[in-house]
Protein backbone atom coordinates (compact mmCIF):
# COMPACT_ATOMS: atom_id res chain seq x y z
CA UNK A 1 0.00 0.00 0.00
CA UNK A 2 1.23 3.11 -1.31
CA UNK A 3 1.73 6.30 1.04
CA UNK A 4 -0.95 9.04 1.41
CA UNK A 5 -0.26 11.94 -1.80
CA UNK A 6 -1.46 15.64 -1.61
CA UNK A 7 -2.62 16.71 -4.87
CA UNK A 8 -2.14 19.93 -6.32
CA UNK A 9 -3.88 21.00 -9.85
CA UNK A 10 -2.86 23.63 -12.23
CA UNK A 11 -5.63 25.64 -13.92
CA UNK A 12 -3.12 27.70 -15.91
CA UNK A 13 -6.04 30.34 -17.56
CA UNK A 14 -6.32 34.18 -16.85
CA UNK A 15 -8.17 36.80 -17.77
CA UNK A 16 -5.24 38.57 -18.67
CA UNK A 17 -1.23 38.40 -17.21
CA UNK A 18 -0.16 40.70 -14.63
CA UNK A 19 2.57 42.35 -14.92
CA UNK A 20 4.67 40.29 -12.09
CA UNK A 21 4.13 36.79 -12.71
CA UNK A 22 6.35 34.49 -14.01
CA UNK A 23 3.74 31.79 -13.45
CA UNK A 24 2.91 29.24 -16.38
CA UNK A 25 -0.25 30.71 -17.43
CA UNK A 26 -1.97 32.46 -19.88
CA UNK A 27 -4.32 35.34 -21.08
CA UNK A 28 -7.46 32.86 -22.35
CA UNK A 29 -10.82 34.79 -22.07
CA UNK A 30 -12.98 31.47 -23.55
CA UNK A 31 -10.92 28.22 -22.46
CA UNK A 32 -11.81 24.85 -23.83
CA UNK A 33 -12.75 24.05 -20.85
CA UNK A 34 -14.09 20.45 -21.92
CA UNK A 35 -10.48 19.65 -23.26
CA UNK A 36 -8.54 21.42 -20.04
CA UNK A 37 -11.18 18.09 -17.86
CA UNK A 38 -10.33 15.88 -20.29
CA UNK A 39 -6.41 15.99 -20.10
CA UNK A 40 -6.85 16.21 -16.28
CA UNK A 41 -9.12 13.39 -15.67
CA UNK A 42 -6.32 11.30 -18.24
CA UNK A 43 -3.53 12.48 -15.88
CA UNK A 44 -5.85 11.32 -12.69
CA UNK A 45 -6.24 7.94 -14.47
CA UNK A 46 -2.74 7.43 -14.72
CA UNK A 47 -2.00 8.26 -11.35
CA UNK A 48 -4.90 5.90 -9.47
CA UNK A 49 -3.63 2.95 -12.23
CA UNK A 50 0.04 3.54 -11.01
CA UNK A 51 -0.23 4.19 -7.15
CA UNK A 52 -3.54 2.72 -6.52
CA UNK A 53 -6.57 3.84 -4.27
CA UNK A 54 -3.70 5.88 -2.43
CA UNK A 55 -5.97 8.10 0.28
CA UNK A 56 -5.71 12.08 -0.26
CA UNK A 57 -5.44 14.68 2.80
CA UNK A 58 -5.08 17.65 1.04
CA UNK A 59 -6.51 18.75 -2.62
CA UNK A 60 -4.94 22.27 -3.65
CA UNK A 61 -6.24 24.18 -6.98
CA UNK A 62 -3.85 26.64 -8.31
CA UNK A 63 -2.73 28.77 -11.24
CA UNK A 64 -3.45 30.98 -13.17
CA UNK A 65 -7.43 31.55 -12.05
CA UNK A 66 -8.96 28.25 -10.84
CA UNK A 67 -12.25 30.72 -9.74
CA UNK A 68 -12.80 30.97 -13.36
CA UNK A 69 -13.52 27.78 -14.08
CA UNK A 70 -16.83 26.97 -14.49
CA UNK A 71 -18.45 24.68 -11.65
CA UNK A 72 -19.67 21.81 -13.60
CA UNK A 73 -16.01 21.19 -14.84
CA UNK A 74 -14.38 21.39 -11.15
CA UNK A 75 -17.12 18.84 -10.42
CA UNK A 76 -15.78 16.46 -12.97
CA UNK A 77 -11.94 16.88 -11.74
CA UNK A 78 -13.52 16.29 -8.06
CA UNK A 79 -15.49 12.68 -9.16
CA UNK A 80 -12.46 11.77 -10.87
CA UNK A 81 -10.17 12.03 -7.93
CA UNK A 82 -12.87 10.31 -5.80
CA UNK A 83 -13.12 7.38 -8.11
CA UNK A 84 -9.19 6.66 -8.34
CA UNK A 85 -8.36 7.63 -5.09
CA UNK A 86 -9.87 7.82 -1.40
CA UNK A 87 -10.10 11.51 -0.13
CA UNK A 88 -10.08 11.75 3.00
CA UNK A 89 -13.40 13.10 4.80
CA UNK A 90 -11.66 15.97 6.59
CA UNK A 91 -9.58 16.64 3.23
CA UNK A 92 -8.80 20.19 2.74
CA UNK A 93 -9.87 21.62 -0.86
CA UNK A 94 -8.18 25.00 -1.92
CA UNK A 95 -9.72 27.25 -4.62
CA UNK A 96 -7.56 29.97 -5.37
CA UNK A 97 -9.82 32.92 -6.84
CA UNK A 98 -9.42 36.03 -8.45
CA UNK A 99 -11.97 38.70 -7.26
CA UNK A 100 -14.67 39.69 -10.24
CA UNK A 101 -14.41 36.21 -11.24
CA UNK A 102 -16.15 34.31 -8.94
CA UNK A 103 -20.00 35.85 -7.41
CA UNK A 104 -21.61 34.25 -4.33
CA UNK A 105 -23.98 32.12 -6.42
CA UNK A 106 -20.64 30.72 -8.38
CA UNK A 107 -18.93 30.11 -4.52
CA UNK A 108 -21.86 28.31 -3.23
CA UNK A 109 -21.52 25.58 -6.24
CA UNK A 110 -17.86 25.09 -5.81
CA UNK A 111 -18.87 24.78 -1.78
CA UNK A 112 -21.33 22.06 -2.45
CA UNK A 113 -18.94 20.36 -4.64
CA UNK A 114 -16.18 20.25 -2.09
CA UNK A 115 -14.41 23.19 -1.51
CA UNK A 116 -13.73 24.14 1.88
CA UNK A 117 -11.19 26.65 1.61
CA UNK A 118 -10.92 29.79 -0.19
CA UNK A 119 -7.98 31.93 -1.34
CA UNK A 120 -8.29 35.41 -2.85
CA UNK A 121 -6.11 37.18 -4.54
CA UNK A 122 -6.79 41.00 -3.21
CA UNK A 123 -2.70 42.03 -3.55
CA UNK A 124 -4.00 45.72 -2.40
CA UNK A 125 -6.10 48.10 -0.80
CA UNK A 126 -4.89 50.81 -3.49
CA UNK A 127 -6.77 50.82 -6.33
CA UNK A 128 -3.52 52.48 -8.11
CA UNK A 129 -1.45 50.21 -7.03
CA UNK A 130 -4.04 47.39 -8.33
CA UNK A 131 -3.36 48.72 -11.77
CA UNK A 132 -0.07 48.87 -11.69
CA UNK A 133 0.19 45.25 -10.97
CA UNK A 134 -1.69 44.53 -14.06
CA UNK A 135 -4.86 43.43 -11.75
CA UNK A 136 -8.10 43.27 -13.06
CA UNK A 137 -9.97 44.40 -10.31
CA UNK A 138 -11.01 46.52 -8.02
CA UNK A 139 -10.16 47.02 -4.39
CA UNK A 140 -14.49 46.72 -3.75
CA UNK A 141 -15.17 43.50 -6.07
CA UNK A 142 -12.03 42.23 -3.68
CA UNK A 143 -13.57 43.20 -0.36
CA UNK A 144 -16.97 41.56 -1.76
CA UNK A 145 -15.53 38.65 -2.14
CA UNK A 146 -13.88 38.24 1.19
CA UNK A 147 -17.49 39.26 2.96
CA UNK A 148 -19.69 36.39 0.48
CA UNK A 149 -16.27 33.70 1.40
CA UNK A 150 -17.08 35.15 5.26
CA UNK A 151 -20.40 34.24 5.28
CA UNK A 152 -20.29 31.13 3.82
CA UNK A 153 -18.30 29.71 6.61
CA UNK A 154 -15.36 28.36 4.84
CA UNK A 155 -11.86 29.15 5.64
CA UNK A 156 -10.43 32.02 3.72
CA UNK A 157 -7.09 33.28 2.52
CA UNK A 158 -5.96 36.39 1.09
CA UNK A 159 -2.69 36.99 -0.92
CA UNK A 160 -0.82 40.85 -0.93
CA UNK A 161 1.91 41.58 -2.69
CA UNK A 162 4.11 44.68 -0.73
CA UNK A 163 7.47 46.53 -1.81
CA UNK A 164 6.26 47.88 -5.00
CA UNK A 165 8.29 51.36 -5.99
CA UNK A 166 7.83 54.25 -3.66
CA UNK A 167 6.14 51.29 -0.27
CA UNK A 168 7.74 52.57 3.13
CA UNK A 169 7.42 50.78 6.53
CA UNK A 170 4.51 53.15 7.02
CA UNK A 171 2.43 51.96 4.13
CA UNK A 172 3.36 48.26 5.08
CA UNK A 173 1.62 48.86 8.82
CA UNK A 174 -1.38 50.68 7.76
CA UNK A 175 -1.75 47.50 5.09
CA UNK A 176 -1.28 45.31 8.22
CA UNK A 177 -3.93 47.13 9.89
CA UNK A 178 -6.34 46.82 7.42
CA UNK A 179 -5.66 43.37 7.00
CA UNK A 180 -6.39 42.68 11.01
CA UNK A 181 -9.65 44.32 10.33
CA UNK A 182 -10.94 42.03 7.92
CA UNK A 183 -11.73 39.12 10.01
CA UNK A 184 -9.74 36.53 7.96
CA UNK A 185 -7.81 33.76 9.60
CA UNK A 186 -5.02 33.64 7.04
CA UNK A 187 -2.86 35.65 4.63
CA UNK A 188 -0.06 35.20 2.07
CA UNK A 189 2.16 38.96 2.57
CA UNK A 190 4.53 38.06 -0.91
CA UNK A 191 7.47 40.51 -1.30
CA UNK A 192 7.25 41.91 -4.85
CA UNK A 193 10.39 39.96 -6.76
CA UNK A 194 10.70 41.05 -10.39
CA UNK A 195 11.64 38.32 -13.05
CA UNK A 196 13.33 39.21 -16.04
CA UNK A 197 10.93 37.32 -18.37
CA UNK A 198 7.88 40.19 -16.84
CA UNK A 199 6.94 43.35 -17.71
CA UNK A 200 8.07 44.51 -14.73
CA UNK A 201 11.47 43.35 -15.88
CA UNK A 202 11.52 45.54 -19.00
CA UNK A 203 11.03 48.74 -17.02
CA UNK A 204 13.77 49.79 -14.93
CA UNK A 205 11.70 50.14 -11.72
CA UNK A 206 12.94 51.99 -8.60
CA UNK A 207 12.28 49.28 -6.26
CA UNK A 208 13.00 50.17 -2.15
CA UNK A 209 16.68 49.05 -0.86
CA UNK A 210 17.01 45.77 0.49
CA UNK A 211 17.44 47.88 3.84
CA UNK A 212 13.68 48.86 3.22
CA UNK A 213 12.39 45.14 2.54
CA UNK A 214 13.98 43.71 5.71
CA UNK A 215 12.28 46.82 7.83
CA UNK A 216 8.80 46.44 5.95
CA UNK A 217 9.06 42.25 6.60
CA UNK A 218 9.85 42.81 10.16
CA UNK A 219 7.32 45.49 10.33
CA UNK A 220 4.47 42.70 9.03
CA UNK A 221 5.46 40.59 12.01
CA UNK A 222 4.79 43.09 14.80
CA UNK A 223 1.70 44.47 13.32
CA UNK A 224 -0.45 41.77 12.15
CA UNK A 225 -2.90 40.11 14.60
CA UNK A 226 -1.71 36.52 12.90
CA UNK A 227 1.29 34.53 13.69
CA UNK A 228 3.85 33.85 10.60
CA UNK A 229 3.92 29.84 10.46
CA UNK A 230 6.33 30.38 7.03
CA UNK A 231 8.42 32.92 5.37
CA UNK A 232 5.10 34.57 3.55
CA UNK A 233 2.28 32.84 5.14
CA UNK A 234 0.31 34.24 8.56
CA UNK A 235 -2.09 32.48 10.60
CA UNK A 236 -3.88 31.54 13.59
CA UNK A 237 -3.92 28.60 15.25
CA UNK A 238 -5.06 25.97 13.95
CA UNK A 239 -5.45 27.52 10.07
CA UNK A 240 -2.40 27.05 8.59
CA UNK A 241 -2.54 25.98 4.70
CA UNK A 242 -2.28 22.00 5.22
CA UNK A 243 -1.51 21.19 1.44
CA UNK A 244 1.17 23.74 1.95
CA UNK A 245 2.61 22.97 5.32
CA UNK A 246 2.37 18.90 4.14
CA UNK A 247 4.82 20.02 1.13
CA UNK A 248 6.97 22.29 3.03
CA UNK A 249 7.31 19.02 5.42
CA UNK A 250 8.35 17.12 2.82
CA UNK A 251 5.05 15.08 2.49
CA UNK A 252 4.45 13.16 -1.21
CA UNK A 253 2.29 15.39 -3.57
CA UNK A 254 1.39 14.55 -7.04
CA UNK A 255 0.95 17.61 -9.53
CA UNK A 256 -1.63 17.52 -12.39
CA UNK A 257 -2.18 19.94 -15.81
CA UNK A 258 0.88 21.38 -17.64
CA UNK A 259 3.61 23.04 -15.82
CA UNK A 260 2.38 21.37 -12.41
CA UNK A 261 5.53 19.45 -10.79
CA UNK A 262 5.13 16.79 -7.91
CA UNK A 263 7.35 14.47 -5.63
CA UNK A 264 6.11 11.48 -5.19
CA UNK A 265 7.55 7.82 -3.59
CA UNK A 266 6.41 4.50 -5.04
CA UNK A 267 7.42 1.60 -3.20
CA UNK A 268 10.06 3.60 -1.13
CA UNK A 269 11.70 5.51 -4.34
CA UNK A 270 11.56 8.93 -4.62
CA UNK A 271 10.37 10.30 -8.17
CA UNK A 272 10.15 13.97 -9.60
CA UNK A 273 7.47 14.25 -11.83
CA UNK A 274 5.41 16.16 -14.28
CA UNK A 275 2.34 15.29 -15.60
CA UNK A 276 1.43 11.76 -16.22
CA UNK A 277 4.71 11.14 -18.31
CA UNK A 278 6.28 14.38 -19.12
CA UNK A 279 8.93 13.89 -16.61
CA UNK A 280 9.03 11.54 -14.42
CA UNK A 281 12.91 11.27 -12.84
CA UNK A 282 14.12 9.21 -9.91
CA UNK A 283 15.43 11.20 -7.23
CA UNK A 284 17.74 9.70 -4.23
CA UNK A 285 17.25 10.09 -0.63
CA UNK A 286 19.99 12.76 -0.05
CA UNK A 287 18.50 14.96 -3.02
CA UNK A 288 15.06 14.75 -1.23
CA UNK A 289 16.68 15.33 2.06
CA UNK A 290 18.08 18.47 0.24
CA UNK A 291 14.50 19.87 -0.89
CA UNK A 292 12.98 19.29 2.61
CA UNK A 293 15.98 21.23 3.93
CA UNK A 294 14.87 24.08 1.95
CA UNK A 295 11.49 23.98 2.07
CA UNK A 296 11.42 23.09 5.60
CA UNK A 297 13.85 25.87 7.26
CA UNK A 298 11.17 28.25 5.44
CA UNK A 299 8.60 27.46 8.09
CA UNK A 300 8.80 28.16 11.85
CA UNK A 301 7.86 24.51 12.53
CA UNK A 302 11.44 23.69 10.94
CA UNK A 303 13.17 20.60 9.63
CA UNK A 304 12.50 17.05 10.85
CA UNK A 305 16.10 15.99 11.83
CA UNK A 306 15.51 12.06 10.47
CA UNK A 307 18.34 10.32 8.86
CA UNK A 308 18.53 11.37 5.37
CA UNK A 309 18.60 14.77 6.95
CA UNK A 310 21.53 14.50 9.32
CA UNK A 311 23.60 12.77 6.36
CA UNK A 312 23.67 16.18 4.09
CA UNK A 313 22.96 18.95 7.00
CA UNK A 314 25.60 21.46 8.07
CA UNK A 315 25.67 21.24 11.92
CA UNK A 316 28.66 22.74 12.51
CA UNK A 317 27.30 25.63 10.87
CA UNK A 318 23.86 25.28 13.11
CA UNK A 319 26.13 25.10 16.29
CA UNK A 320 27.91 28.37 15.34
CA UNK A 321 25.52 30.14 14.65
CA UNK A 322 23.04 30.49 17.39
CA UNK A 323 21.31 33.71 16.62
CA UNK A 324 20.47 32.27 13.46
CA UNK A 325 19.00 28.79 14.42
CA UNK A 326 16.88 27.23 16.89
CA UNK A 327 16.06 23.77 18.34
CA UNK A 328 12.26 23.06 17.71
CA UNK A 329 10.39 19.86 20.14
CA UNK A 330 10.42 16.85 17.98
CA UNK A 331 13.87 17.10 16.82
CA UNK A 332 13.52 20.14 14.62
CA UNK A 333 16.12 22.63 13.66
CA UNK A 334 13.99 26.04 12.37
CA UNK A 335 15.30 29.47 11.32
CA UNK A 336 14.90 32.53 14.08
CA UNK A 337 13.39 35.48 13.10
CA UNK A 338 16.53 37.46 12.33
CA UNK A 339 17.65 34.16 10.41
CA UNK A 340 14.22 34.45 8.13
CA UNK A 341 15.77 37.98 6.77
CA UNK A 342 19.37 35.98 5.52
CA UNK A 343 17.17 32.80 4.61
CA UNK A 344 18.60 32.08 1.32
CA UNK A 345 22.40 32.67 2.60
CA UNK A 346 21.37 30.28 5.07
CA UNK A 347 20.03 27.43 3.39
CA UNK A 348 23.38 27.79 1.09
CA UNK A 349 25.25 27.26 4.17
CA UNK A 350 22.96 24.59 5.54
CA UNK A 351 23.16 22.29 3.13
CA UNK A 352 26.43 23.20 1.54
Amino acid sequence: MQLPHNIYVHVPFCMSKCNYCAFFSRACINPDWDTYANNIISELEHWGALMGRISVPTIFFGGGTPSLMPAHIFARIIDKINSEFNIDTDCEITLESNPGTIDKNKLNEFINIGVNRLSVGVQSFDDEKLKFLGRRHSVCDAMNLINVAGGAKIRVSADFIYGLPGDNVTDIIQMCNQINNLGITHCSMYELTIEPSTPFGKMNLDMPSNDTMADMYNAIDDTLKLHRYEVSNYATPGTQCRHNVNVWDGAPYIGIGRGAAGRVIIDGQWYEQMGNGEKFVPISNATRAIERVITGLRTTRGVYLDTDVQKIINMDYVRANPDLFVQNPDNRIAVTKRGMLILDDIVLNTVG
